[in-house]
């Protein structure tokens, strides 16, 4: 018996002019908790980017996109530590899960990597979900 799980996604999205609002999806995050799932696949179109833009800085994408990539595997903050966050109401231990990558890297941003609303679906494999998401909305 096939065990589905429910998931959620954003598309990321480079956005070369800001004050322009106009975007290329480059990446998708898929977040899966019944799975212990939290990926990310990119490609980088070049040319449909700098179709925008013609003086993006390409090699800043893409280190963005690997600075998601650290994200989602736990490696962004490796050496720094935990620490406390202060809140409205005190402070509280910061967390280090999925759960909390995900909603870092889902949160809105003005910058020239940005994700797009959340999406979710159900899925029996968040692995293959992935790559057909980013065949479906980047490729």
């Amino acid at each position: 018996m096939t065990t589905y799980h429910p998931y959620q996604y954003v598309a990321l999205r480079c956005v070369p002019r800001v004050e322009r609002e106009e975007f290329v999806n480059v990446g998708v995050v898929v977040y899966c908790p019944g799975a212990d799932f939290l990926g990310v696949r990119s490609a980088v179109d070049g040319d449909r980017i700098r179709a925008l833009h013609a003086d993006v800085d390409l090699r800043a994408v893409e280190a963005a996109l690997a600075a998601v990539e650290k994200v989602c595997s736990g490696e962004a903050h490796r050496g720094f530590g935990i620490g406390e966050r202060a809140t409205a109401y005190g402070s509280r231990a910061q967390k280090d899960d999925a759960s909390t990558r995900f909603g870092f890297l889902k949160a809105p941003k003005s910058t020239v990597l940005q994700p797009g609303p959340v999406h979710g679906g159900v899925t029996a494999d968040p692995a293959r979900t992935l790559e057909h998401l980013l065949e479906a909305l980047v490729l």
